[in-house]
């Protein structure tokens, strides 16, 4: 059964009245609801400057709601299976910073994969946290990490048992989960908060042929990308909780030092519209691209040197869920990479993907993708199989080792540490005082306080060579890396934190 109260926008609704009343301006912004002459408002519309407001009376405040926003939070809250919703405007991002500051203090343990969102790292920085990492697991035939097992996740709790915290991805980039429910359980029963990166997720909690959402696998803290899946705009999202172990008033008091002053109404209008949208709608159109996707899938497999990942392959190498409006396209077998497939598809077919791996492609379906979006995705494959399966004989180079660089110090402590500037290809043995990373899908290659290993510099070679693009701090071919003779902690061994 339904609830009538999610037909409400308690937010947009109050936004557009606010619009309508056509108030003399004398605040800010200064565009002044659009009375100014720009290419964008002949492009987009007045209206779209109409809604940008900035909380003038009656439309209450982000940092500390109490009206309006806070009715669209709760209803948000309850359509997303939480006791409590908090509108992020700084995108998950910020949800991620506050809920890891909010969990773990300086020195204090939290428990997380290795394949984590630059995000996190920043977390740790800002926390002064200290990671305890997991590896995933890897698949060699794909080139990618994917979620952790229950086994090795209680293998870490167990071995840190004064860890604050797990921290779980679910689902993965590429749409695969861990073992969360029990992960979960375990770690509540040893005393540790849950904390889980939905920033792909935010439709699982819309229907049930989906993986489980974070919430009703009992997790404490979830950040969840609404602008990703669930149709708001891009950098709007939410920060979701449950239970009595989360610290409120301090997560609040954190978000409030992280988010910016100015929220963009914009960009909370649409987490109230979108939100009524999933929960009235989500379910029928997510079935709906599932039917889609399953006959494309199954098209795409008949392609000649095409795979295609499917739920038969995910259960077969012992992993769990798999989000199927992940299309996973191997295309390593036509002999292109995926780098060079990726290229081609928006070049010669006007089509965009989300991201290339050595391997494979990756696209993502929505309830807004069509079955039109569909069949120009498979007449292009096929076109790239008639072009180069069997023409190249040559297999491309793929690149997948994903281990570990080894810790010498918490990132926080690099991150602060007196730095040198050296080039890149002559950063072989020294402590990283930044992420190197490549971007999407935004996982670091290295973090602050590990050392830069020869086997990094090569991955990070073959990601450049292949038109790739290294995301560091500096963009004179150098990187920061900790100036040893000048730093106290060094010592010439491995520290402990």
């Amino acid at each position: 059964m339904k609830d009538d109260r999610q037909s409400q926008t308690p937010f947009f609704t109050k936004l557009k009245e606010y619009a309508a009343s056509n108030p003399t301006p004398f605040d800010v912004p200064g565009h002044k609801l659009g009375r100014i002459n720009q290419e964008m408002i002949d492009f987009t519309g007045q209206n779209i400057f109409l809604l940008d407001s900035n909380a003038p009376l009656g439309l209450d405040t982000l940092g500390h709601p109490t009206g309006v926003i806070k009715e669209a939070m709760q209803l948000a809250a309850e359509a997303f299976h939480a006791k409590k919703a908090y509108f992020l405007v700084n995108g998950t991002t910020v949800g991620i910073l506050a809920m890891i500051m909010t969990s773990a203090r300086a020195k204090e343990k939290i428990i997380m994969p290795r394949n984590v969102h630059k995000s996190v790292i920043n977390a740790l920085i800002l926390s002064g946290a200290m990671p305890v990492f997991i590896k995933p697991d890897l698949d060699s035939e794909l080139g990618i990490a994917n979620g952790i097992s229950f086994s090795s996740a209680k293998r870490a709790i167990d071995k840190h048992p004064d860890a604050k915290a797990i921290f779980i991805i679910n689902p993965t980039y590429f749409g695969l989960t861990s073992e969360i429910e029990k992960i979960t359980e375990y770690a509540h029963d040893a005393g540790m908060l849950v904390l889980a990166d939905e920033a792909h997720g935010a439709d699982f909690y819309f229907n049930d042929q989906l993986p489980i959402c974070a919430m009703d696998a009992g997790v404490d803290i979830s950040a969840t990308s609404v602008h990703k899946t669930a149709g708001s705009l891009t950098q709007s999202s939410m920060l979701l909780t449950q239970g009595d172990r989360i610290d409120h008033v301090r997560l609040q008091s954190t978000l409030n030092m992280l988010q910016s002053t100015s929220p963009s109404s914009l960009l909370i209008a649409s987490l109230d519209v979108a939100r009524k949208q999933m929960y009235f709608e989500g379910k029928e159109r997510i079935d709906k691209i599932l039917i889609l996707a399953r006959k494309a899938r199954k098209q795409l497999q008949q392609i000649s040197g095409i795979t295609v990942v499917d739920p038969d392959y995910v259960h077969s190498r012992g992993n769990f869920e798999f989000d199927e409006l992940r299309l996973i396209i191997k295309v390593s077998d036509l002999g292109i990479t995926g780098f060079e497939a990726y290229k081609e598809l928006r070049r010669k077919f006007n089509i965009q993907l989300e991201l290339a791996e050595s391997h494979l492609i990756l696209a993502v379906l929505t309830m807004a993708t069509t079955k039109d979006d569909l069949d120009n995705l498979i007449l292009a494959m096929k076109d790239l199989s008639k072009r180069y399966y069997r023409i190249r004989h040559k297999l491309p180079k793929v690149k997948f080792t994903y281990s570990f660089p080894e810790t010498y110090s918490r990132p926080r402590d690099a991150y602060h540490a007196p730095k040198l500037q050296v080039p890149l290809a002559e950063a072989g043995g020294e402590i990283a005082a930044e992420m190197l990373m490549i971007y999407p899908p935004g996982i670091p290659l290295v973090i602050p306080g590990e050392i830069i290993s020869e086997e990094v510099l090569e991955d990070i070679k073959f990601y450049i060579d292949n038109g790739s693009v290294l995301h560091c701090d500096l963009d004179n071919g150098c990187v920061k890396v900790v100036d040893k003779e000048n730093w106290p902690k060094w010592e010439g061994e491995e520290d402990e934190f």
